[in-house]
Formats: C-alpha cells, structure tokens, sequence
C-alpha cells in the first residue's frame, strides 16, 4: 500500500533484541494481588466486594463509576484480604484504592457471558460487551475501548488502524503477541470493524519486525477488507496522529481526535482482548508486559495477571544485576518512574525497564546552542526551545499558546539535544502547573459563585422583609385610617 511521510521523529537504539526473542510466558502466582480500582482515562471503578469474602476468576470485583469508565474483575480466585489504600503505579508514587486477593490456587472461572456471534450481533451487543468485560486501551493510554466502539453512529468513519508499530525501544510485547497470537488480533479487528460499521482495516507495524508482518499477514490472507503495513521504523512512529498520517495520508488538526478526520486507533493487543471477550466471554485479566534493560538479568515477555507485583515480573526474569539507575513503566522515551517495586501490574502497563547507569546518563546538562535539532526533531511541528524559554521564565499560558497541548510529549526533542537539556520534563511540568491552575481557579470561580448567590439570596431576604414592612406599615395606616374613619362617622351619628 502507499505510506505517506511524517514530518520529525528520531531512531534511538531499539535493545529490543533483549526481549523479542523469548516466547510469551506465563509466572508463578504471586501471593497477593493488587487489583487497583483506576486502571482508565475517567472515573475510578467502584468496589462491589467486601473483604473476607470469596471471589471467582473473572468475577467482577469493582463496577465502572459512569460512561467514561471501566470495570475490573478478579485476576483469580481467592479470597479479598483488603479493600484500602495501596502504593499505585505511577510517577507519583501515591496509593489509591485498590482491593488486594489472596489466591487459593484453584482458578475457579466465574460464569461467563455467553459467547457473541460477530456475524449476527449488533453494534450496540459488541460495545456492550466490550464494556462488560473492562477494556481499555492496551497501548498505554488506557481510554475505554467501549466508548469508541460506540463512534460507529455519531461519525462517519471510514478506516480502523490497529496500532502494531511499537516504536518505544526495549520493548516487544506487542511484537510477540503478533508472532504468536495472530489469528486472534486479526479476529478483533474484523470484530471492531463489523461494531463500528468500517470497511476496512489496517494493522500498522514497523519493518524492523518482520516475523510479526509475516504472522499477521499470514493471518489475514483471509479477510480482505484487513490490510498489514510495514511503516518505517522511526520513533514516535507508534503516535497515533503521526501513524494516522503515515498510512491514510489524513492529518488530524491539532486540537482534533482521529474520528474527526474518519479514523479510529485501537492497539494490536487491545484487538486481541476484543476477540476473547466477544468469542469467549472473557474479561481482562492478564496482559504481555515486556521486561526488559541492562540491570534485567534475564529479560524477556511475561503473560501476567493484573495486580501483579512488579517485585514478581522482576523475580520472573531472573531478578536484577546490580541496583538499576533507574526502573520505568513502560518505555524509557515516555515511560514513567515506578519508585516501589510493590507496585502492581494495570491493564495500561506494557513494559518494566531496569535500566543501567550506561543506559540513562546522557551527560550533563548545558546551554542552548541554538542548533534547532529538537525543531527537526518534532513530529509535531512544534519549537520546543521557544516554549521551554517561556515555561522557565514562568510564562506557561504563553507556552500554551506556542502548542504545548499539540505536543504529545514524545521526547524526541530530549533525546536529540547535545545540551542534555530535558525539555519533555518542562513540558510535563508546565501541563501539570496549568492543571493545577485551572482546578484552582474552578475551586475559586465556585467559591465566587456560592458567595455570590448568598449575596443574592441575603439581598432576596432584606427585600422580601422591607417589602413585609412596608406592607405591614401600610396595612396599619389602613386600618389607623379606618378606625379614625369610623370615630367620625360615630362622632357624626351622635350629633
């Protein structure tokens, strides 16, 4: 098929070659998992458990709290120890809610839904399926797939890409989920397609994996509206915007999401969780997390049960050389600082990083000599040294103004910058700041709101009194009058 090229991106060493070659395995059962009720863009899910009592694999453990939600379902059988705070994988280091399941080694299956015919089921059936069984985005961004699977009716949408690029380095999840588990990627997107009324598929992946284009074309030989293309390998390739682009030639305006322009995005291994839940009534329980970096003894590609801790994936793959300078969720371009190996494995996480002194130390950080290689560098278009200027100088809505929402936080600008300088971390900060700015001048807006309809209210109440004064001030005129009136008249009777 024709590709079109993209503007930026960058070709760091990809080290996948630590992980993609060893096949997906399976790990021991933890002794506790930690099943957090945020796994999702949106509202957290609602626990519909109680501690002490016994739960089923695939029983549903926590409801989704609204439209933008998903639910969470028990990993295995066991039963739940406890319903509280526990330490939740992200950069924060913050706990949250989380219900933690003692396994009993039986794996007892709850009753399933029913299997769906994808031939004969609705649109509507497929969602709500896809709700049920608690998918979200598998790629990392975690958004609930139900919600886009229900775009089928409000857009026009001509074309659906499943995202196989995988273009973050070390990481091969999604390379070995291809190799091995064709058929059933390829099965949901023909179930995503017949859902959203799509004629035809795309399943994007970069030419530095070959078996896996050769597995997934294989695979699809069959279906001939489900095309497979090998998109050159070039980081942020993976973005979906900058993979929209590349094999539909359509670029979504900044400020815009992909159905605009008649496109939607699913990740390869979101496809495959589609498949299982509709064909065999299965929830998201597991996930492929890549473990991977220099100070991994043995790495390699996990099958694990969501609420694993990462102290067991890194036990897994034959524990770590040494102390790691740093350990990451997901990839060492976007990839978050996990700061507690505790931590537990979510439906977004696809990679654990331990990685080497060598690995992470770009040298020291110095002054900008204004070569403009983050310029070339961005996908995005974007002048990432103009806005670092205005984020140090404290000017962030100016920052704002230049495109800091249009980026999408690649670090491809870092990455390339002789100076060392970390402008994806002013960026971060600088969203964070904004955030926070704008919750503080909601709480402020709504502060100014209740004193302003007290005011009223107050204002309300005097006039209502004054008005209840002067009507009573009146009616005793009135009746002051009417009794002079009638002394009167008896003062004129009696003359």
């Amino acid at each position: 098929m024709k590709l079109f090229s993209i503007r930026g991106g960058v070709h760091p060493s990809s080290h996948k070659s630590l992980s993609s070659e060893q096949p997906i395995r399976a790990i021991a059962m933890p002794e506790l998992l930690h099943v957090p009720m945020r796994q999702n863009i949106g509202a957290p899910a609602e626990p519909v458990v109680a501690e002490g009592e016994s739960v089923l694999k695939g029983q549903l453990i926590g409801e989704s709290a609204g439209p933008v939600s998903a639910p969470v379902h028990a990993p295995t059988s066991g039963t739940v120890t406890a319903i509280g705070d526990y330490i939740a994988p992200h950069p924060s280091g913050l706990a949250g809610l989380t219900i933690t399941i003692a396994p009993d080694g039986r794996e007892a299956w709850a009753e399933l839904p029913p299997p769906l015919d994808p031939e004969t089921a609705t649109g509507q059936e497929i969602a709500d399926r896809v709700r049920e069984a608690g998918i979200v985005g598998m790629g990392g961004a975690a958004f609930p797939s139900s919600v886009k699977l229900g775009l089928g009716t409000s857009r026009q949408l001509h074309s659906l890409i499943l995202n196989g690029a995988e273009c973050e380095p070390y990481l091969s999840a999604d390379d070995r989920l291809m190799r091995e588990r064709s058929e059933g990627i390829v099965g949901g997107a023909a179930i995503m397609m017949k859902a959203l009324g799509i004629p035809r598929a795309i399943v994007a992946i970069e030419d530095n994996k070959p078996e896996a284009i050769a597995a997934m074309r294989a695979a699809a030989s069959g279906h001939g509206a489900i095309e497979i293309a090998a998109v050159p390998s070039r980081y942020p390739m993976g973005s979906e915007k900058q993979l929209i682009q590349v094999v539909t030639g359509v670029e979504v305006p900044a400020g815009k999401l992909p159905a605009h322009a008649g496109v939607l995005v699913h990740n390869v291994a979101t496809a495959h969780a589609v498949h299982d839940a509709v064909r065999f009534g299965r929830p998201l329980i597991s996930r492929v997390v890549t473990v991977s970096g220099g100070a991994m003894a043995e790495p390699g590609n996990l099958e694990v049960l969501i609420g694993t801790p990462v102290a067991d994936m890194i036990s897994a793959c034959g524990g770590l050389k040494g102390t790691p300078e740093q350990l990451l969720l997901g990839g060492p371009m976007m990839g978050v600082p996990l700061h507690d190996k505790a931590a537990p494995a979510i439906k977004g996480n696809n990679g654990v990083l331990a990685l080497s002194r060598s690995e992470v130390n770009p040298g020291a950080h110095m002054p900008c000599i204004r070569c403009a290689d983050c310029v070339a560098a961005c996908p995005c278009g974007l002048q990432p040294l103009e806005m670092m200027i205005r984020i140090r100088n404290e000017k962030l809505s100016e920052a704002a103004d230049v495109g800091l929402y249009d980026c999408i936080l690649c670090g491809a600008c870092s990455w390339v910058c002789p100076s060392h300088i970390p402008l994806v971390q002013y960026f971060n900060y600088a969203r964070g700041a904004l955030r926070d700015q704008d919750i503080v001048k909601q709480h402020q807006d709504k502060l100014k709101g209740y004193t302003q309809r007290r005011e009223e209210r107050l204002e309300r109440i005097a006039r209502a009194k004054e008005e209840a004064r002067k009507a009573r001030k009146a009616k005793m005129a009135a009746a002051k009058a009417a009794k002079a009136k009638a002394a009167a008249e008896e003062e004129a009777t009696d003359a």
